[in-house]
């Protein structure tokens, strides 16, 4: 720079320069401002100086012994923040460097409690015959060969070096030279999960075993850690290596020597750290299983490497006879689902395992119901349970972390259902799978026989088999199903001759043919729409709370029954011919309320709210003119004409 400062105020410079470019020397390139020094020599210059902003003089009006004086100055300043700049950073240089030499001091202090103390202490005693050397050598594996190599090679390397740094500031050589013996740690990483079972065993079964551990554990070298926390420690070191390295090469400029080898050395390391990276998350995983396990009362199989608990949080169960619901507990693991009752307890066991569902050939069935939103439903081999989450997006967290575990990409297996089919059984699906159970308050007759149920003569009974709500005649027989250990069951009269195989029952039991009122209410997926409706035929009488239905094969007619998975309609009316009035607002009828007149026949109706007034309007008065109205209840084409497909109705 001093030759070119030289050379420039010899032969001088008549390049002109737009006071834009001239400011202060310690925030401008160094070329321009090499050039703005050869300015300070050139007579035939005219511009003014800017320093720290402001304007200090004419330079056409300064004299040469100025100029000299204000080029020293500026040449000082330019060297001083040049050289302050460059004392950044080798000090943040010397701080990593530092940092690893202090930690890798602590590190070494660690692998001798593990290797020197705890190892050299069980090894001792198992050589009495207390227990077998092997548990110990399986627990702390090559702790041994790690321990000589940190405190007798990388880290006097470490000490060196850093007593040295002022004539050879670099790390890199010396992490590139050792790094390859860091490959060691792989077999340290792969028997982790090994030692840690080992560790546990031999801690509850051997009482002197225990006894050494717990000795040295309270012990101030310890730092009242358990020894399982010290043997993490080695699994942690590796990354840490990668950490720093990582910044050291950050601050480290291109084109110094050192950086090549903190490259190569960086490229070593970071393959050993996916290593211990693996094998922490199995230490964590593994820790919050024993929290689980603790949590659960000591449930069995639930502290397993193999386990992963991919999701967990309080949820409502909805009654399978009715619509109450129930506070409970889910545990998702990567192979099972626990379903939990709370216990009121504020230590010790939390929970109650009510149900284990396996992921094997277990759904997740996306739900739609008016009354209790966000639901869904997941039915495995063992039971179908219907959910209810705190909100949409907790439901579709649920669903979309149960598909991930079904290995579903993109949750492709969830179908939305209304809130009144269960789910679809085939034949060769019967007994396999638990069923979800018909409502008691959505049928009000029998689904086989279609006697309508009372109190006292006729009471409500589920086929575990189907789910089908059933009296005690169509109930009175018994199959063994092997979603619950092949135990014998209570059934429907379909499903045992199914079951059994003693009869076909798809042929029907009777000659008898089915009557014109016999069509299954449950045709929410090929309706037209359904719903509930207020009915009535006579002002002077209550309304009767119906479920409407307006089915595609039979576009015209609208079929009316007492609960929604009824077998048999109430009555049916044809809405070809009808007049359709939409009644106002009048002191007799609300103004949700519309009717359907033909002669002296009149069907008085009302719906809940306005909109699905309107809805139901839309489509019978394209019925009544002979035209088929547009769909308004979403179809979905895996639902059949009722919730069992291949379950035959026996009538």
């Amino acid at each position: 720079m001093w030759t070119l400062l030289t050379e420039n105020s010899i032969f001088g410079s008549t390049k002109r320069y737009p006071d834009s470019q001239l400011h202060h020397p310690r925030i401008m390139p160094s070329n321009i401002f090499i050039d703005h020094v050869a300015l300070f020599f050139s007579t035939q210059c005219s511009f003014t100086l800017n320093v720290s902003g402001f304007p200090v003089a004419d330079m056409t009006q300064v004299t040469l012994p100025q100029r000299r004086v204000m080029l020293s100055d500026l040449i000082t300043e330019e060297i001083t923040g040049c050289f302050q700049q460059e004392q950044i950073k080798e000090l943040k240089l010397y701080k990593i460097a530092n940092e690893l030499l202090q930690t890798e001091r602590a590190y070494v202090t660690r692998l001798h409690l593990l290797d020197q103390v705890f190892c050299a202490k069980l090894t001792e005693e198992a050589g009495k015959g207390t227990f077998p050397v092997e548990v110990v050598k399986g627990i702390f594996s090559n702790v041994g060969s790690i321990y000589t190599f940190h405190s007798q090679f990388l880290l006097p390397d470490l000490e060196t070096r850093m007593s040295q740094w002022a004539s050879t500031p670099r790390i890199g050589d010396i992490l590139a030279q050792l790094a390859p013996f860091l490959r060691m740690y792989a077999e340290y990483v792969k028997n982790f999960d090994s030692a840690m079972d080992l560790l546990k065993q031999w801690t509850e079964r051997s009482v002197q075993f225990n006894a050494i551990i717990q000795d040295i554990q309270s012990q101030e070298a310890c730092g009242n850690l358990t020894l399982q926390h010290h043997m993490l420690e080695p699994v942690q070191r590796v990354p840490r290596y990668e950490m720093l390295l990582k910044d050291y090469l950050k601050k480290l400029p291109e084109d110094d020597p050192d950086c090549s080898q903190a490259e190569k050395s960086l490229n070593i390391i970071s393959m050993a750290a996916t290593h211990s990276n693996m094998a922490i998350r199995k230490m964590e995983n593994l820790k919050k299983l024993m929290e689980i396990y603790e949590m659960l009362g000591g449930e069995e199989d639930i502290v397993n490497p193999s386990n992963e608990l991919i999701k967990e949080g309080q949820i409502l169960k909805l009654a399978a006879r009715n619509t109450s619901s129930m506070e409970r507990y889910l545990f998702l693991f990567n192979n099972m689902l626990l379903y939990c009752v709370p216990k009121f307890s504020l230590v010790g066991q939390r929970f109650t395992v009510r149900t284990r569902v396996g992921v094997e050939g277990m759904k997740v069935l996306e739900t739609s119901n008016d009354d209790y939103p966000h639901t869904f439903q997941v039915s495995g081999k063992e039971r179908t349970l219907e959910l209810q989450a705190s909100s949409e997006q907790d439901k579709e967290d649920w669903i979309k972390v149960s598909t991930t575990v079904l290995g579903v990409e993109g949750g492709s297996s969830v179908k939305t259902l209304t809130y009144l089919c269960s789910c679809v059984f085939q034949k060769e699906e019967l007994g396999k799978r638990a069923p979800r159970w018909i409502r008691d308050n959505e049928v009000t007759m029998c689904m086989k026989c279609k006697e309508p149920f009372n109190p006292l003569t006729r009471r409500r009974h589920h086929c575990r088999a189907c789910g089908y709500v059933v009296c005690y005649k169509c109930s009175d027989y018994k199959a063994s199903l092997r979603y619950d250990g092949n135990k014998l069951n209570k059934v429907c009269k379909d499903c045992y001759f199914i079951l059994t195989g003693r009869a076909d029952a798809e042929e029907p039991v009777s000659g008898k043919k089915r009557g014109i009122l016999e069509v299954l209410a449950q045709v929410s997926g090929n309706s037209f729409l359904c719903g509930f409706l207020q009915y009535s035929t006579d002002r002077t009488k209550p309304c009767q709370r119906v479920w409407c239905v307006i089915p595609q094969h039979d576009a015209l007619v609208l079929y009316l029954y007492g609960a929604p998975q009824d077998v048999k309609a109430q009555c049916t009316i044809p809405l070809l011919g009808y007049q359709v009035e939409d009644v106002q607002r009048s002191v007799d009828h609300p103004p949700t309320s519309f009717r359907l007149c033909q002669s002296k026949s009149v069907h008085c109706f009302t719906a809940d709210t306005e909109e699905v007034k309107l809805r139901w309007l839309k489509v019978i008065r394209k019925a009544v003119i002979g035209e088929i109205p547009e769909c308004q209840t979403p179809v979905d084409d895996n639902l059949a004409n009722g919730c069992h497909e291949g379950v035959p109705d026996g009538s």
